[in-house]
């Protein structure tokens, strides 16, 4: 199978970084647009840790925004939290809304360094200039309607500025990536991006991948082939998995079927290989995608912690 005869290629060399993290991705609002606060995320972050047969390992947490939802430039709750429940967090930084938006992202993380101190800077495990901004901006994400974006130009620019930003703070030194779809990718005109981040974020989504078979029989070779793509381009750098996941609910896309049982197919056979051998975060804990309301990617109801499936690997 092609899944093992990769893993067996790699010699677990994609994994040779400081250390692994397993998590899930957070938004700052829930899936009917309302803000998250403190108790929101601590909730969560609680709640995958005592997640049913997955033994404590989801301690990590990425996030897409620095700033506070309803705020400004105030830094996003979802910090304090992972302070108070010893959770480490890949940060993000929104960065397909202008640079006045991004300067209040860098000022809002400086913030909470200064604010919060080691206590917070010591979980830090990387940081993310973006996500999914060269999708958005490529001719398959503007064929989508996938929103605004930013050209690797830009995401190259908002990189620099944070390393400048970040010199002299405790937070200097920590890895500094950005997020994207393996399509983008593997764009020529993103190789500037490629090479000047010390990891790159991996989303791959073989459920939504409708240009070729993709039932669920075939979800773990796509997303293998996948990974290999942006590996293709990272030049030895770590490559994390920043977001994947199959659906138990939601519209047919070509021969992929959303379902609890593909949906527990998918994380027995991509997620339990990923786990402890690479960085990955899960999508996910519980919906928070406002654009997706007919469909749902959770492992747990947003008021239940029971999982909807056996996670056991």
């Amino acid at each position: 199978m092609q899944l093992q005869q990769y893993l067996a290629s790699l010699g677990l060399a994609a994994t040779a970084t400081a250390q692994i993290y397993q998590g899930f991705n957070y938004g700052a609002t829930n899936n009917d647009g309302s803000c998250r606060g403190y108790d929101d995320f601590r909730g969560f972050f609680e709640r995958a840790k005592g997640l049913a047969g997955t033994d404590g390992h989801f301690t990590a947490a990425r996030l897409y925004t620095s700033i506070q939802c309803g705020t400004t430039a105030d830094p996003i709750s979802a910090y304090q939290a992972a302070i108070d429940t010893d959770t480490q967090v890949l940060v993000g930084l929104w960065a397909s809304a202008g640079r006045d938006a991004y300067q209040n992202e860098l000022n809002s993380l400086i913030a909470a360094a200064d604010q919060l101190g080691t206590a917070f800077t010591d979980r830090v495990v990387g940081i993310s200039v973006g996500s999914e901004d060269l999708y958005r901006s490529s001719a398959e994400g503007q064929a989508n309607n996938a929103g605004v974006g930013a050209t690797g130009a830009e995401i190259e620019g908002y990189i620099g500025w944070m390393r400048d930003w970040l010199r002299g703070t405790a937070l200097e030194g920590k890895p500094i990536g950005h997020v994207d779809t393996w399509t983008a990718w593997i764009l020529p005109e993103n190789a500037g991006v490629a090479s000047s981040v010390d990891f790159l974020g991996h989303n791959s989504f073989p459920y939504f991948e409708t240009t070729k078979a993709n039932a669920i029989e075939q979800a773990s070779d796509d997303f293998w082939y996948a990974v290999q793509q942006t590996e293709s381009v990272a030049g030895g750098k770590p490559v994390f998995v920043t977001e994947t996941g199959w659906p138990s609910v939601g519209p047919q896309q070509r021969d992929a079927v959303a379902s609890v049982d593909n949906a527990r197919t998918y994380y027995s056979q991509v997620g339990c290989a990923l786990f402890g051998q690479r960085t990955v975060f899960w999508y996910t804990l519980v919906d928070a995608n406002s654009a997706q309301t007919d469909i749902s990617f959770s492992l747990t109801p947003l008021d239940s912690a029971t999982p909807k499936y056996d996670l056991t690997c």
